[in-house]
């Protein structure tokens, strides 16, 4: 019966399958109504959002980027490029900005393939731009292009020292004149980009004022000025002389240094490295004194003597003399007694006689005497220099052992021992303070480290889970109701196809619909019954072409082995 009912089941669909093919569209509606395709349907369209997803996300979403240079030429730029292509680097090259940029990740890795092989160029190689110089130029331009070429000289001379990464210098140099009045000097201006944490010390600022001034004719050292990045002034104003409240800060400083280098070294040794900290104040005399000093003997030597004294009688003591004649042989009057005078010194006052020296002339009346000694001198000069002390502080910290603390012995020992090193001097009333402490923050050393959200795995994990969030958001606010209506519909379709497959639900047929057409709740959970198997006379009471198509398919999976040897049947008679 089987054989006899399949031809006839399938020679009405024969006579429009000419119909169905030659219109594609209801070709297309005829596959995507089919059930296999409606089942497998809202898992094709959740799949497919998923994917559409995550190659948004994945084309939305790039790595991050990071600037690697800005400001090139477009020379630069065509040979970073290529030397980054070269290496399997990703660049991009923003418009915006007009910056090359990199991965974030691969930004340390282009800067060493970059520097090795002395990319970017920006600036041509010195006295190379002379060489580019055209024909017929005017004296200014070419007076400015070796201007150029010296500053682009200058430097690269400048950059050779290694705490400068780049350099910049303007020379400002004017016109000769044949009057020397109206002769202007020559100036420099000096920009240095220094490398991160370090600093250009005063001999390296000295040499690069000497490097300029020397360069350019006529130019002095005063005329050079020097500036780092941040705006410091790094070259001394007036020159490279410093005034005298920095020149004591400076002395006070090498002093300082002088004696913590010493205790370091000195107790590095004993206490160990990090378990202490020595500070000192030096307290400097910079000034500068000058002293003259003269001393005479008391005792003299008599160089030179002059003077007159006068006596008491006139003519006596004398011998007799004269022209002998009458007036000679006149006999002397009678003579008479006179009492000697005593001599008189010079500030009028009697000569008193010195016992054991010789008596005094008594005919000495007075004596007068200017007399000139010889006497010693004495010239001292002193002068004191700058750099003296006058009271030195210092004071040392211990680290407290683990275990234990320290003596009072072995605190006044190391007390000692920093006296010594510093020179202690009482008479200067120097101070030298010893203390032993535990250091503030030592339970947390050994907690020190990065912070969990500074790590590099973070970020991505922060995009990650982001990525995640939208998908699960696309699938629960689209997909979900979207398969939810679908899985409805084929639903409804598959009860409209299969009338006599009749579902219940809550207890109630499909005859108990309401006029719009949806089933009754009755508040019960849903129920659905087992459809009878599909016979041969339900095949045949088809009343038309997609009844009979759903019955022969429900008899198909009721009796796959009867459907196929329908199937074999059909195949021997269309041989035949």
């Amino acid at each position: 019966m089987a054989n006899a009912l399949a031809p006839s089941n399938l020679a009405q669909p024969n006579s429009v399958v000419p119909e169905r093919f030659a219109n594609p569209l209801r070709q297309i509606q005829g596959v995507f109504a089919q059930p296999a395709v409606r089942r497998a349907g809202p898992m094709a369209l959740m799949v497919s959002l998923i994917g559409a997803s995550a190659l948004a996300w994945s084309a939305l979403s790039g790595a991050p980027q990071k600037t690697l240079y800005s400001g090139l030429p477009d020379a630069d730029k065509a040979a970073v490029t290529q030397a980054l292509t070269a290496a399997s680097i990703t660049s991009h090259i923003d418009d915006a900005t007009d910056s090359v940029t990199v991965n974030e990740e691969d930004y340390s890795r282009a800067r060493l393939l970059l520097a090795g092989q002395g990319l970017p160029k920006a600036a041509p190689g010195g006295y190379a731009i002379l060489d580019q110089l055209p024909m017929g130029v005017s004296r200014a331009v070419e007076g400015e292009r070796l201007r150029q070429a010296r500053e682009t000289e200058l430097a690269r001379s400048i950059q050779e020292i290694d705490v400068v990464t780049e350099a910049r210098v303007h020379l400002a140099m004017p016109e000769a004149s044949v009057f020397v009045r109206d002769n202007a000097q020559p100036s420099a201006s000096v920009v240095v980009k220094l490398q991160g944490g370090r600093a250009l010390s005063d001999a390296q600022v000295q040499s690069i004022i000497n490097l300029v001034a020397s360069s350019v004719p006529g130019m002095k050292p005063e005329a050079v000025t020097i500036v780092d990045q941040m705006g410091g002034l790094l070259s001394k104003p007036g020159g490279a002389g410093q005034s005298g409240s920095e020149q004591r800060i400076a002395l006070q400083r090498q002093v300082e240094d002088k004696y913590r280098q010493q205790l370091m070294q000195l107790l590095t040794p004993l206490v160990g490295a990090g378990n202490f900290t020595a500070e000192v104040q030096a307290d400097v005399n910079m000034d500068e004194t000058s002293a003259t000093r003269e001393s005479y003997d008391k005792q003299g030597a008599l160089r030179a003597e002059t003077g007159n004294w006068t006596g008491n009688q006139a003519g006596a003591g004398e011998a007799p003399g004269g022209i002998p004649g009458a007036l000679s042989n006149t006999p002397p009057p009678a003579a008479t007694l006179q009492q000697p005078q005593p001599a008189v010194g010079a500030d009028g006052q009697p000569v008193q006689p010195v016992a054991g020296g010789p008596a005094p002339n008594p005919n000495k009346q007075s004596d007068q005497y200017a007399r000139t000694y010889d006497l010693g001198r004495e010239v001292s000069v002193t002068r004191a220099s700058p750099g003296g002390i006058k009271r030195l502080s210092v004071a040392v910290l211990l680290r407290e052992p683990e275990k234990g603390k320290r003596t009072a012995m072995e605190i006044n020992q190391i007390t000692e021992l920093v006296r010594s090193a510093v020179g202690y001097d009482q008479g200067r009333n120097d101070q030298v303070t010893v203390i032993s402490r535990k250091f503030a923050g030592e339970a947390d050393a050994a907690n020190d480290g990065p912070a969990w959200y500074d790590n590099s795995w973070v970020p991505v994990l922060a995009r990650n889970v982001t990525a995640i969030i939208i998908a699960l958001l696309v699938l629960l606010l689209g997909v979900r109701p979207l398969a939810k209506a679908l899985m409805k519909k084929k639903e409804d379709v598959d009860a409209a196809n299969r009338p006599a497959l009749g579902r219940t639900i809550g207890g109630a047929d499909d005859e108990g619909e309401g006029e719009d057409g949806e089933s009754g709740m009755s508040g019960t959970p849903a129920t659905i019954a087992v459809a009878p198997p599909v016979t041969l006379d339900e095949i045949e009471a088809s009343r038309n072409y997609d009844e009979r198509i759903g019955a022969v398919r429900g008899f198909t999976r009721d009796n796959p082995a009867r459907a196929a040897l329908a199937v074999r049947d059909m195949m021997k008679a269309t041989a035949q």
